[in-house]
């Protein structure tokens, strides 16, 4: 029993003594019964034999004692506090300097194990918990934790350490082959890792070391060392270079004509794997930047941080995506009897990004990907738990385990998943609705996720879980704006994410299972009080397409269920009377659309009309039609007739009494004045002439498109050119859609929000003419002079060029590379002069003169003196 119980059963008087104490009790209101006294006198006898009833005395010496008692200690606080935030890197640092500073073995233990639960396979912890094992008495231990870090382990230091520890107990020279096996199994693991080269450089000087005492032992000993340096220098290491060196020194000792044969069959590979070696320094550089400065002693562990998915976080996530995909390219060149060795090095190297990007499910699911493809599928199938285990949120990594063990006709560990992941979600928002609550005390969320002020209670209206409804008032998506706080939003779009592993689970219990089993999942997900409104249509849906036997009708009953609870969720409506017109149920369908449209304000209830009209006009009679114009009008006063007249004879966005009749097409295409006719005449036909040019189905095979160079005012109206689309344009708005998008959006479209505001279709109308005038304007005051707008106008178009093709990437070339004499240089003779060129011969292939051939220049005199080529 705590110490806080301990102190209140202290403190429990007798109804005799309160009301001794008190000098306002009146027994004779207050009195409690007899057997409550009984009751009361039984339980303190009770606590008085088990110890706890104490005299005055002591009670006041245990009052005195408690404050003196010890207060939990630094690193006990932090460790609770890790308990319920664990992925706190700074946290766990401070954790272990507090472990560290203390000294505590058993406390270290604790913290390194706590460590690497929750961030194992990271090498810097687990080399420092080591670290505490390496005396003679330790270990037995030391080796246990050997075992179980390096089963799974792709990082080279923990190999490194992990060889000088076998090198320091193995010191005999009968313990030779020992060390030798562990240099072998290690280079099997991480033999293909840049950083191993010290490794390979070590294992070499120990095969050096040895000693031998007969002819056959160091002929043994050097066809050893020539395997090694054989392997090492056919791999990227950043001591590649040094290895190649000490091979041709090592080889040229003992046979000049042997290490001759042996460095030219390795000279490929080599400088294979030094190219190699410099495209992966560049990869690798951004992925391990350098670690940050310990504030302690001891160094700075590096430990993943969970993603916020910033700009420096996507691209990182960008370059290991761009580095792994680099790596299954076979930069090396390994051919298929080597292929092993290529699976091992990819193998590794999602290995260590797993570890790096711990928290990213993206690289979790390459890694997958790729195992999987290599035919390993018990790999892979573990790698999906490892991520599922890192990841316990992650959507891509559950349904991916979900599919695959699908596949392999595991349905219960499938249902299991399921079961677990919706636990886990729902567990997320329950927290993020109480972090919302408490964030945002004058606002409070109930159930369903819609917005209540505080003073009426959370989840008011919710109906019986057990009956499978939540509320009938769920509304999260239909809120006014301004009554929302700025996390309601995500609470909502967490909801509709938890309705999609819920959508997911009915689909695996109907394809794998059978209906029975679907319409199972479905009770269970009506009984959730955080199912949204997707899951009801999804479940009627599947009704409908995959019971052949009466499935509309379930249907129809599971979208009334349904409306029991979102009756006011206008788009769940929306989806519904959808289903009845799709089905052709037409009487349920005006029965709907009359039950639910008195339901909501006008302002919301605009999207049912704007869908029942569509309906009327396509299938309707004319008389129908207009009735539902008339109650259009009156609910919208401010719509004008024209609009929906226009409406009626719409189909798919094709407005044709907008675009003709109305003219907003037409104000479109009408060119901007540019000051004479004439000059928009020749503009235009410029124009007309360079998209001739440019466009792919106008380019002649046989040439390159031909373009003149042209004033800096020329090229931009150029550049704004559109052929088709409306005339030549100062800049472009970003703000404004592009016209054929506003004629789209005259009649039907997002922005709802303009037919509600007074004469809101004239005001847009206005609008485009208003910006067709402004473009006009622009270009008026960008006008040419007279004399230049003469001159642009006799210039002949670009068509009827036929002078040779200048490659201009040579002609710059030939500039960069020119040589300029200096002004103060001593004046040259001039050079002989070059015969004359011949005229360019029209070819009668292409119509076109050939180019001429600029060869490369000489510099000054260069043709008579024979210097030197540039």
């Amino acid at each position: 029993m705590s110490e806080e119980q301990q102190d209140s059963i202290v403190n429990i008087e007798t109804p005799t003594e309160i009301a001794t104490n008190d000098t306002e009790y009146i027994g004779d209101k207050t009195q409690p019964t007899e057997e409550i006294l009984n009751a009361l006198n039984a339980l303190n006898q009770t606590t008085a034999q088990n110890g706890h009833e104490q005299s005055p005395a002591q009670q006041g010496n245990v009052k005195q004692d408690t404050p003196s008692q010890e207060a939990p200690s630094e690193w006990h606080v932090l460790r609770e506090k890790l308990r319920e935030q664990p992925h706190d890197p700074d946290g766990w640092n401070k954790l272990v300097d507090l472990a560290e500073t203390r000294g505590e073995i058993e406390q270290i233990k604790q913290t390194y194990e706590a460590l690497l639960e929750v961030y194992p396979n990271t090498s810097s912890a687990q080399i420092a918990y080591l670290n505490h094992f390496l005396s003679p008495g330790l270990f037995p231990y030391a080796e246990e934790l050997f075992r179980r870090f390096l089963r799974s382990s792709p990082l080279v230091d923990l190999w490194k350490f992990y060889l000088t520890y076998v090198r320091r107990v193995n010191t005999s020279p009968a313990s030779r082959e020992a060390v030798s096996k562990a240099y072998e199994f290690a280079l099997s693991r991480i033999g293909q890792d840049k950083d191993s080269g010290d490794i390979w450089g070590d294992y070499i000087q120990f095969l050096k070391a040895g000693e031998t005492t007969t002819t056959w032992e160091e002929q043994q000993k050097m066809d050893s060392l020539r395997k090694v340096y054989h392997r090492a220098v056919q791999i990227p290491l950043e001591n590649v270079e040094r290895l190649w060196s000490e091979l041709e020194t090592f080889e040229n000792s003992l046979n000049k004509i042997t290490a001759k044969k042996f460095m030219s069959d390795l000279s490929p590979s080599y400088m294979q794997a030094r190219t190699v070696l410099r495209q992966l320094q560049r990869h690798l550089g951004p992925l391990f930047p350098p670690p940050p400065a310990s504030s302690s002693t001891r160094p700075h562990l590096y430990l993943p941080p969970t993603p916020t998915f910033n700009a420096a976080e996507r691209a990182l996530v960008g370059a290991w995506k761009t580095y792994l995909k680099w790596e299954e390219s076979n930069p090396l060149e390994f051919e298929d009897k080597d292929k092993a060795t290529l699976i091992s090095r990819i193998q590794g190297v999602y290995r260590k990004a797993a570890i790096r990007m711990r928290f990213y499910a993206e690289i979790w699911y390459m890694a997958f990907v790729w195992t999987n493809s290599m035919g390993k599928p018990e790999e892979a199938l573990n790698i999906l738990k490892s991520g599922m285990e890192a990841n316990p949120t992650s959507f891509l990594l559950h349904f991916a385990y979900c599919e695959l063990q699908e596949s392999r006709k595991e349905h219960a560990e499938v249902t299991a998943t399921f079961d677990k992941f919706l636990d886990v979600l729902r567990a997320e928002l329950d927290e993020l609705e109480i972090r919302v609550n408490s964030a945002n005390s004058s606002f409070t969320s109930d159930g369903s996720g819609r917005v209540v002020h505080t003073g009426a209670p959370a989840g008011n209206g919710s109906g019986s879980l057990e009956a499978g409804t939540i509320s009938n008032n769920s509304s999260f998506a239909t809120q006014a704006c301004d009554e929302k706080p700025p996390k309601v939003k995500e609470l909502s779009d967490r909801r509709q994410e938890y309705g999609v592993v819920w959508i997911m689970y009915i689909r695996f219990a109907r394809r794998a299972l059978d209906l029975k089993a679907f319409r199972s999942v479905f009770a269970k997900a009506r009984r959730d009080r955080w199912t949204p409104w997707e899951v009801y249509e999804a479940a009627a849906l599947m009704e409908y397409h995959c019971n052949k036997d009466g499935g509309t009708g379930v249907a129809s009953r599971i979208f009334e269920k349904g409306l029991e609870t979102y009756g006011d969720e206008i788009e769940f409506v929306l989806r519904y009377l959808g289903f009845l017109i799709s089905v052709n149920d037409e009487n349920n369908a005006r029965a709907l659309f009359e039950r639910v449209i008195t339901a909501f304000s006008p302002e919301r209830a605009r999207p049912l009309w704007e869908r029942w009209a569509r309906y009327e006009y396509q299938y309707g009679d004319l008389e129908a039609a207009q009735k539902l114009e008339k109650r259009i009008a009156e609910v919208y006063p401010s719509d004008p007739p024209i609009k929906r007249f226009a409406q009626r004879h719409t189909y798919l966005g094709t407005d044709a009494i907008a675009a003709r009749d109305l003219g907003f097409a037409m104000a479109a295409r009408q060119p901007a004045a540019l000051g004479s006719t004439s000059t928009l005449n020749s503009i235009e036909k410029r124009t007309d002439s360079l998209f001739s040019l440019t466009s792919a189905s106008h380019m002649p095979t046989s040439q390159p498109p031909i373009k003149r160079t042209s004033s800096p005012d020329y090229k931009r109206r150029e550049g704004s050119a559109r052929p088709d689309f409306g005339p030549p344009s100062k800049r472009q708005r970003p703000s404004s859609p592009p016209p054929r998008d506003r004629d789209r959006e005259r009649w039907e479209g997002p922005p709802r929000r303009r037919f509600g505001s007074p004469a809101g279709w004239e005001r847009e109308r206005d609008r485009e003419l208003q910006h067709v005038k402004k473009d006009r304007e622009d270009d008026k005051a960008s006008t040419l002079p007279t004399v230049i707008s003469w001159f642009v106008g006799q210039l002949p178009s670009p068509a009827s060029f036929d002078g040779p093709v200048f490659r201009t990437d040579d002609l710059m070339m030939l500039l960069r590379n020119a040589v300029i004499p200096s002004a103060t240089r001593r004046a040259t003779p001039p050079p002989t002069p070059l015969p004359p060129v011949p005229p360019p011969v029209r070819t009668s292939a292409s119509g076109g003169r050939p180019p001429p051939d600029y060869g490369p220049y000489q510099g000054p005199g260069g043709g008579t003196r024979g210097g030197r080529r540039y």
